[in-house]
Formats: C-alpha cells, structure tokens, sequence
C-alpha cells in the first residue's frame, strides 16, 4: 500500500509536533532539575523520577491497548536500555549539574547526534548520510555558540573537570540507550511497553547501586521538591519519552536525538523569563546554526 501525499504530509507534521514538544519540555526540564538538587542524593531522585514514570508509562501502554508482555530479547533490550538511558545518564545529569552551569550540561547534550550517529555507525554498520553528520556538527557549533554568552558570564564554578566529564557520560550513556532501544525495535517490541519496562530496568539497576553503595534516602519533602517531581516524572519522561522513541522508530534516531540541540535555546528563554538574563546577537547567531542543522537532519535519509 502506498502513502498518499496527505498521508505522508501528516506523518510530517506528527513528526515536527513531537520534535516541538518534546524540545520544550526537556528545554524546562532543565530548570526543574534545579529544585532537586540539594533536596536529595541525586540517585534516589532518578530512582524517584523513573520509578513513578515507569508506571505511568504502563498505564498509558494499557490505554493504548499495548500488552506489557515482552520475550526474552525484548527484556534484555529493555535492560540495556534502563541501564544506560534511565540509570546512568539521568545520574550523571544529576550529578553534573551539581558541579556545572546547567547551560554548559545543555551544551554538552547538542553532541548527542554526534554520537549517536558514531554509536550506530560502530556496533550496527549503519552508514549514516552526509546531511545527517553536517547536521549533526552544526547543532553541536550552533548550540555552543548560543550558550557562550550565558557560560562566559557566569562562569564554570568549581568542579568543572568532574561535572564537564559527568556530562560527556551522561551523553554516552544516552546514545547508548538509543542503541539499546534499536535493538528493542528490531526485537519486534511495542515502543511503549518497552520504555516502560526500560525505565523500570533502570529504576531497579540505580536503586541496588544506592543501597549498595550507602546512599542516604533522606528526602527533603518541600513544595518545589514535589512539584518539580511530579512534572518530571510525568511530562518531561512519560510523555516525552513515549513521543521521542515513537519518533526513533519512524523517522530514525539521528532526528529524535538532535532534540538535545533544540532544548538549549528553550532552556535559555526560561532563564531570560524566571531568572533575568539576557542574550545578544550571538545567541541568535547560535540558534540559526541550529535550526539549520535539524533542516538538514530531517532531510537526510532514515539509516
């Protein structure tokens, strides 16, 4: 069966929609892990966070008449990817935005095309084409150009070494769980059951890594605290993550992960919005840089 021009003119439009939301809410997302910080060990926060998501996930999967069921490697697909997607980069996160501006976190996160592009290229032989890796260089050019000004004039803090090499972690890890989630795919998995057993995989994984390794599980319940959880766990994952990995299976992973580009420009008009700053002409020259890479992305063929 072939798709019609209005058929493939919609499928275009769900596709921009979902790279839209999913880019202004993770863009916030970055101003609502601030209320986290010091209320919480970063891990339990993450265990917390994906934890609650993981069930939402599985509501949504039941309202969608999607059988949580998965086989055998559509479970361990689902473990690689809560390890590395859930657990280990939203660690990392956590813990690098404890050290670091989380504009310069932002900043790191642009390369996360970059990466996954490598990733793919490495363990599955997918050859990517050459708009997807021009792309891919100019988010993370124009991302960092956007976000000097705002690195530039508040500074790295202290810790930057450890915070700068948390974020490339987090990246890594993130990338991978991309893979993971490929693999999911090709396993023959329902894109939400899946993440749902993923985030519970990674709650599972990084709360055995807090008891283990003595994390305290004190919790400091204040409004913003709680607030900012509900948001997390809710909208910047159950609805995020269900949009960004619909968005990976149909459209490829290169333009779901170029998303990480997107949010910074996000994050940066909430700081201009609830916290006063302000950017200048190269902040726009950055943003241009940006959203001429997604052009470029989406144009290039799926791997």
């Amino acid at each position: 069966m072939t798709s019609t021009p209005a058929s493939s003119s919609s499928a275009g439009l769900a596709g921009y929609s979902s790279v839209a939301i999913c880019a202004v809410v993770w863009g916030t997302t970055w101003y609502a892990i601030t209320f986290q910080l010091g209320a919480a060990d970063p891990a339990v926060s993450v265990v917390l966070r994906f934890g609650i998501a993981a069930v939402g996930m599985a509501i949504v999967a039941k309202l969608f008449n999607q059988p949580l069921r998965l086989n055998r490697k559509q479970h361990l697909a689902a473990v690689g990817q809560g390890a590395f997607a859930f657990a280990l980069s939203y660690y990392f996160v956590y813990a690098a935005e404890e050290r670091i501006a989380s504009a310069v976190v932002a900043i790191i996160f642009a390369a996360l095309t970059f990466i996954s592009l490598g990733v793919f290229r490495i363990l599955s032989n997918q050859k990517a084409g050459a708009a997807s890796w021009i792309g891919a260089l100019m988010g993370v050019a124009g991302v960092a150009v956007l976000s000097w000004g705002e690195v530039a004039g508040k500074g790295l803090g202290d810790d930057v070494a450890a915070g700068i090499a948390f974020g490339f972690i987090a990246v890594f890890a993130s990338a991978m769980g991309n893979w993971f989630a490929w693999r999911g795919q090709r396993a023959g998995a329902a894109v939400l059951p899946a993440t749902a057993w993923a985030m519970a995989y990674g709650t599972l994984i990084l709360a055995a890594y807090a008891l283990i390794s003595g994390r305290s599980w004190h919790i400091e319940w204040s409004q913003s605290y709680i607030l900012s959880l509900a948001y997390l766990s809710l909208v910047g994952s159950v609805v995020t993550f269900g949009l960004y990995f619909s968005l990976a299976r149909s459209k490829g992973y290169a333009l779901a992960a170029y998303i990480s580009a997107l949010t910074p420009p996000i994050a940066m008009l909430v700081s201009v919005i609830f916290e006063g700053a302000r950017f200048g002409l190269l902040a726009f020259a950055g943003l241009v840089f940006v959203l001429a890479g997604q052009v470029f992305i989406a144009r290039s063929p799926k791997p």
